[in-house]
């Protein structure tokens, strides 16, 4: 137990926990039955038992020489915080992607000379990938905020998230495709049912073999399903990064480009927070998941239960803006062949 407890750092001299009146535990530990190092950050309010955030669920024994380690999370809510320094890089911008407040918060500008952008240091195939983002505040017509996996090559492939600015007062357009080897025409778009500019929302994207799942708060607006048994091609082998930018497009952005942005109100700046990823990951040509050591999580099976699609309907039948499934003026052919499933 004593190689269990020389992982545990208490943290209880921190001015910032202090003020907060809690504890803050750091575990880093390998364990054999995860593929790669356990890390886990939790907050303890000092005269409470409860725990914040997600929650997991699971109890797994190993064996540490002759010690029965039993690793019990079922009654304990993880924080997981992403440490945008180790989990990300600012990839363009010179300066105006910045990483701040211990590493837990990253934001984005905007500007009449350029905007930023940054990506992930680990690629993925296949993963559920959360992220909070509160979005340009104000009169925003013109930018786009764009958060998407995508990976490399002239083929690629991409899940995609835009937040289409507009007017103060105006509802964003959250704008959302699918490309696979570097075709999309997959467009669906919302209106938000929240002012996404007021705090900070989490925007998650789940993809595994069978699905992708797009969501706002827990909320599914869009399912994107493997149909290769009817000559759909699906997102399964090439391995994408995280990515997101914000950048000026007023030449379509809002109102097909109607509306030009203010440059009075800039810089325009997003900002990101609580970045989780339960992913495969891909390094050397080679996943961390495999046949012989599938995901233990249920994402990679993961599928909308009745609540979901319930949730889903209401989304697409009150929000919904644009559906390429029913422009059939754009496909004067006919719709693509997913549109009779999807």
């Amino acid at each position: 137990m004593q190689q269990l407890a020389s992982c545990f750092q208490l943290c209880s001299n921190s001015p910032s926990l202090k003020r907060q009146e809690t504890f803050q535990i750091h575990l880093s530990y390998s364990l054999p039955f995860c593929p790669f190092p356990l890390h886990i950050v939790l907050y303890i309010p000092s005269m409470h038992a409860q725990l914040r955030h997600q929650k997991t669920s699971f109890l797994k024994e190993t064996k540490m020489g002759s010690l029965s380690l039993i690793v019990l999370l079922g009654s304990l809510m993880v924080v997981s915080a992403g440490n945008f320094n180790r989990d990300f890089e600012i990839t363009w911008g010179d300066g105006r992607g910045k990483i701040l407040n211990n590493d837990e918060l990253l934001t984005l500008s905007l500007d009449h000379y350029s905007g930023s952008g940054f990506q992930s240091r680990n690629e993925y195939l296949f993963g559920k990938i959360d992220m909070q983002i509160k979005l340009v505040v104000g009169n925003s017509a013109g930018t786009v905020t764009a958060y998407y996996l995508r990976s490399d090559g002239a083929a690629w492939d991409e899940i995609d998230f835009e937040f289409l600015g507009n007017l103060s007062g105006e509802p964003y357009t959250v704008h959302t495709n699918v490309y696979s080897q570097g075709k999309g025409d997959k467009e669906q778009q919302f209106h938000l049912w929240f002012d996404p500019t007021h705090d900070f929302h989490t925007y998650s994207v789940l993809w595994n073999p069978q699905r992708i799942i797009f969501s706002v708060d827990g909320t599914p607006i869009r399912e994107f399903k493997n149909l290769e048994s009817i000559g759909v091609p699906f997102l399964k082998n090439q391995p994408m990064r995280i990515q997101s930018s914000l950048w000026n497009a007023d030449d379509w952005a809002t109102r097909g480009g109607l509306i030009k942005t203010d440059w009075s109100q800039a810089p325009f700046t997003a900002s990101y927070r609580n970045f989780n990823a339960e992913a495969c990951v891909w390094s050397s040509g080679k996943s961390s998941c495999s046949s012989s050591s599938p995901p233990r999580s249920n994402w990679f099976t993961q599928a909308l239960d009745s609540a979901g699609h319930q949730k889903l309907k209401w989304v697409q039948n009150n929000h919904m803006i644009y559906n390429y499934c029913a422009d059939t003026k754009r496909f004067p052919q006919g719709l693509p062949k997913e549109c009779s499933v999807n």
